[in-house]
């Protein structure tokens, strides 16, 4: 593997520092010379890269963000982005967070899916996907976005900060779904339904986000990997709780998931 060069070095250090000492978020490609989102995902292996050591622990998957309309509106970014989820970071349906454990705890809600059979680049269908797809799952991802002024908010920046990826929350995986398309998901907020979607939401079917991916992958000569855990992207805009409070997240005919943030 080519070493990365010593801008990709200093910004990964710089995110270990800044995440360590709870500094908020602010963007800093122009800073390292961070031109394009190659250069950015060079950042992202070399930080992850320093998780992994400094943790001792392993990537289980990936999560792809700004994958529906609400969502790159709310970013002000128009094209999906990719991340890394490490095995520390992987919690079960009914997980407890801690606000102060986070510089701004976000929640994001998603269909997952565990792949059952390596899948690589290439023009990739629905059915391409399906066919390697093992089992999903409704899941909530974490974000940690350390009071992001999103006016100011830029997408090499973001990509290279491993795309906000904190963790996620997974419910039941299920051998069996409905079409995924037309699935609906509610989000409650202590019993109270505060918002929907529909699985169309995310790229017209979160397969298609699993394609992007696999694509995404293969140009550094990557591929998704049997047992890979993949976050398709939030149907709903990013949820900030401000409070105590319960998270519900229901997908028709598939199941929930619930955190509970202290």
């Amino acid at each position: 593997m080519k070493a990365p060069d010593r801008a990709a070095v200093r910004a990964a250090l710089m995110l270990v520092d800044e995440h360590s000492r709870g500094v908020p978020f602010r963007p800093f490609a122009s800073q390292f010379a961070i031109a394009d989102t190659l250069a950015a995902y060079a950042v992202q292996d070399e930080y992850v890269r320093l998780q992994k050591e400094q943790r001792r622990v392993v990537a289980k998957g990936y999560k792809i963000g700004l994958t529906s309309a609400r969502m790159q509106a709310m970013c002000r970014i128009d094209s999906p982005i990719a991340g890394v989820v490490l095995d520390d970071r992987l919690h079960a349906s009914g997980a407890r967070l801690t606000r102060a454990d986070y510089g701004r705890l976000g929640l994001e809600f998603e269909i997952a899916v565990k792949m059952g059979r390596d899948l690589g680049g290439g023009p990739l269908t629905v059915a391409d996907v399906a066919n390697a797809v093992d089992q999903v799952c409704p899941a909530i991802e974490i974000v940690d976005d350390r009071h992001c002024d999103y006016g100011s908010l830029d997408v090499l920046s973001l990509i290279a900060d491993n795309s906000w990826n904190a963790g996620i929350v997974l419910g039941a995986f299920q051998s069996d779904w409905p079409d995924l398309a037309e699935i609906e998901g509610f989000v409650s907020l202590d019993g109270q339904t505060t918002d929907r979607g529909r699985g169309r939401d995310v790229l017209d079917h979160p397969f298609h986000a699993v394609a992007w991916l696999a694509e995404h992958l293969a140009k550094s000569g990557g591929a998704l990997r049997a047992g890979d855990i993949v976050m398709t992207g939030s149907i709903v805009t990013t949820k900030f709780p401000e409070n105590p409070c319960r998270f519900r997240f229901e997908l028709s005919g598939l199941g929930a998931v619930e955190v509970l943030v202290a």
